[in-house]
Formats: C-alpha cells, sequence, structure tokens
C-alpha cells in the first residue's frame, strides 16, 4: 500500500475497510467533545457494548435460580469454561483440547512452571531476554529460589547488543547453544512490551527443543495481536491475560495453551485442584487427585463466571472477525503510523538523534512486530507524552523515555493515526 499523509486518504482507506464496523461495537472515551484517538489496546482494551449484557445475564440467573444457575442458567455455570476452548484455540492456533480458560497470567505462570520447570543437578538454568516484563522476571527469580538456586547464576538473560534497541534472534540461538548443557526451560515473552518486538517463537522452539530444553511463552502482548500457531510449533506451554488485545476487562480470566503431547499424563507433577480433577467423578469428593485428559487437569477452582462472562462478549467478537482479517488489518494501520512517523521527522527536517527526532525502536521488519509501535522522542521526554492525553491522544509511557501506541485493528481507523499525526506535530 501506498501511503498518503492526507485526511483524504485516511478516510478513504476506512471507508473500505471491510471491518470498519467492529468499530461502533467499543465504547470509546471522550475528550473536548469528541472520542479520544485511543492507542492503548496493548495494555488496556475497550470495553465491547455487549459486555454489559452478558455480565447482566449471569446477574440476572444468580438472582433466579441462585446455585441452581449451575445447571439451569442460560449457560449454565457448571461446565462454563468448556465454552471457551474452540474459539480461543482459533485465536492462538491450538487444539481446543490444548486451552483452558483459567486464574490471571501470573498465576497461570506458576502453575506451568510447577510442571515444566524441573530442574536437575546439571540442567537447571532458564533463558529468557533481558528486561522482561517485571511479573515475568519476579515469577523466574522466585521459582529458582524456591527450588535453591541463585537467580544470578540460575537465570541467563539475552539482552539487545550495545547501541541497539531489540534482540536478534542469532544471540537467542547463540545463548541457548552456549548453555545447551544446563537449561531446563527458556521462558520468553512473545512480543516483548517495551519495545513491541516480535520473537521468533518457532525458531526458539525448534532451537531449545534441539538442546532438550522445554520451551513456553507469556502472550500477554501476543495473543488477539499475532497470528499464533502454537500447536504447530510445537510449544510445551504458553499463558496470556485477556485485558488487552483481548478486550475482556481490567484484570480478566487468563488463558493457558499446554501442548497435546503433555497432555492425559497422570504422573505429571502439578498443583492440583478440584476443577482439574476427572469430571465424571469430581463429586463423590474422594482422595486421590486424577487429572482431566486435557489442558483442564491444570485448573484448581470452579469458573469465575461474572469475569469469564465479559471474556465471553470479547472472545464471539473475535470469533465473528476472524484473527486473520485482523492480523491483515492490523500490518496496514501499523504501517500507516510508521508512514506518519517517518513524516513528521522529514517535514520538520529532523536527523537520527537530534532534539524532538521521532525514533521508532520497534522493528520495521513486519514479521517482527504486531500492531505496537515504541517511540522515542528525542530531547522531549514524558512532557511531550502529557501534551498528547491533554490533546486527546491516550497512548502508554515507559520509563525511562518511550511513548507506545497500538493501534488496535478491531476498533482504531487510519483516520485515528491521521488524527494522531496532527496532534503530534502541534504537540512537538
Amino acid at each position: 500500500m501506498i501511503y498518503e499523509n492526507t485526511l483524504e486518504f485516511a478516510q478513504k482507506q476506512d471507508a473500505a475497510d471491510q471491518l470498519k464496523n467492529f468499530r461502533e461495537k467499543f465504547y470509546f472515551p471522550r475528550m473536548h467533545g469528541r472520542e479520544v484517538v485511543y492507542f492503548t489496546g496493548n495494555s488496556l482494551g475497550l470495553q465491547p457494548k455487549s459486555t454489559q449484557d452478558y455480565v447482566l445475564n449471569e446477574l440476572e440467573d444468580w438472582a433466579t435460580f441462585g446455585v441452581e444457575g449451575h445447571f439451569h442458567a442460560r449457560k449454565p455455570w457448571l461446565p462454563y469454561h468448556e465454552q471457551f476452548a474452540e474459539p480461543v484455540a482459533k485465536i492462538v492456533g491450538a487444539l481446543p483440547e490444548e486451552i483452558v480458560v483459567m486464574n490471571q497470567l501470573t498465576v497461570n505462570l506458576h502453575l506451568l512452571m510447577v510442571s515444566f520447570y524441573r530442574p536437575a543437578k546439571e540442567r537447571y538454568k532458564i533463558l529468557c531476554e533481558a528486561k522482561a516484563f517485571p511479573s515475568d522476571q519476579y515469577a523466574l527469580e522466585s521459582q529458582v529460589k524456591f527450588h535453591g538456586y541463585n537467580p544470578s547464576d540460575a537465570i541467563i538473560e539475552v539482552a539487545p547488543r550495545i547501541g541497539e534497541h531489540c534482540i536478534r534472534h542469532e544471540d537467542i540461538v547463540e545463548a541457548i547453544e552456549k548453555n545447551k548443557d544446563t537449561i531446563a526451560l527458556i521462558l520468553i515473552g512473545g512480543v516483548n512490551y517495551y519495545t513491541g518486538q516480535v520473537f521468533d517463537m518457532s525458531g526458539i522452539t525448534t532451537a531449545g527443543h534441539k538442546v532438550g530444553a522445554v520451551v513456553g511463552f507469556d502472550l500477554a502482548h501476543a495473543a488477539g495481536n499475532l497470528k499464533l500457531q502454537l500447536h504447530d510449533w510445537n510449544v510445551d506451554f504458553a499463558c496470556w491475560c485477556t485485558y488487552k488485545y483481548l478486550n475482556s476487562g481490567p484484570g480478566s480470566v487468563g488463558g493457558v495453551f499446554i501442548h497435546q503431547q503433555h497432555l492425559n499424563k497422570p504422573d505429571t507433577l502439578r498443583f492440583a485442584g478440584w476443577w482439574g480433577h476427572d469430571k465424571q467423578t469430581r463429586f463423590k469428593m474422594e482422595k486421590g487427585f486424577v487429572p482431566m485428559p486435557t489442558a483442564e487437569a491444570w485448573q484448581l477452582s470452579n469458573a469465575p463466571v461474572l469475569s469469564m462472562s465479559a471474556h465471553k462478549a470479547a472472545v464471539d467478537i473475535f470469533d465473528e472477525a476472524g484473527i486473520d482479517a485482523l492480523v491483515n488489518k492490523a500490518e496496514q494501520l501499523t504501517g500507516y503510523l510508521e508512514f506518519i512517523i517517518d513524516s513528521i521527522n522529514v517535514e520538520r527536517e529532523l536527523s537520527a538523534r537530534q532534539n524532538g527526532y521521532l525514533e521508532i525502536i520497534t522493528p520495521r521488519d513486519k514479521k517482527q512486530r504486531g500492531c505496537q509501535l515504541s517511540i522515542i522522542a528525542h530531547g522531549k521526554g514524558k512532557e511531550l507524552f502529557n501534551k498528547l492525553i491533554k490533546a486527546g491522544v491516550i497512548s502508554d509511557w515507559r520509563e525511562p523515555n518511550v511513548i507506545r501506541c497500538a493501534p488496535v485493528p478491531l476498533y482504531n481507523s487510519f483516520e485515528d493515526i491521521f488524527r494522531f499525526g496532527e496532534i503530534l506535530k502541534n504537540s512537538l
């Protein structure tokens, strides 16, 4: 696509957009009498207008049926989580039996590491990316300490090269090879939250399995953002939150993937709870945990129905739109945002590292990014971010000097990006 920095171009693209009607399915915050430019779907997605009805239905059924809602609600609560397996599997590229919706991201990460981080005398280290999201860092630190190891020794961090912002794939593979006899687990974010870099998950999985390591991913910034093929890539496990690109509400229920090869193995070590027990005998309340043959075996408790009802509203919208169409539009929107930022630099006749120069630190390669572009405005700092907010742009600030912008294909438009460009120029 040949982009143009004009309102007419943006409106023409929006008119031809096959997904344009999905914007009307979401509530937008308003400022100065109009909808804001909302570029923080990578932090908290907008609320679908249908969410209220989905949640209200469960509240009404609770009022009507009380405990009998487990059996007689419009969507009975007893098997409530089961309705997610098929549509969520399509979002992340999995088999339905490999998916379970439960808990929240970091809780799930810990539960999965109970099963998949099994350190031995020689093979006990975890390889991750440097500057992973803090929850991942803390989870890894606490897990290795729990097993009696020193994090400074047991955790291998792969960092960008000096003068670079992103991590080269070959450096990850090299680190895996270099530590091939000591790595027990590779745990990386599918998308780095800070730079927006998408890692080669298929390549990392292959390299990890080659040296005998287990490979898992935190997909907080990837689920609903990328075309994922977790099953075909042979990823061992993954987990994600649902309140970013999946628009399921603040702190909403999380999701888990466990590859088919690890399922239906009763001897797998895990922290057990009654909702992971064989559902045919669960209510006999007998001693001795009998795990379900699917990813459901990792469940601890019965479904948080109110939270899951909000997730169901969002998943139904995803199912209607289709992940392929969303990813295709995301590529076009992000490309336009990149073009607009580059155009501002050209108009202002700024070259690299000058005061006010806008440096995109997210990879230019479309295969290495999703919706998000992370930008450094050299010499401007948080002053610029605050100006954007006052002018009606909701983006995201990360210390020390990065503004993260994510044009989400479900509800963002080309005109949003054009408006952002105009506001950004005025703010500079």
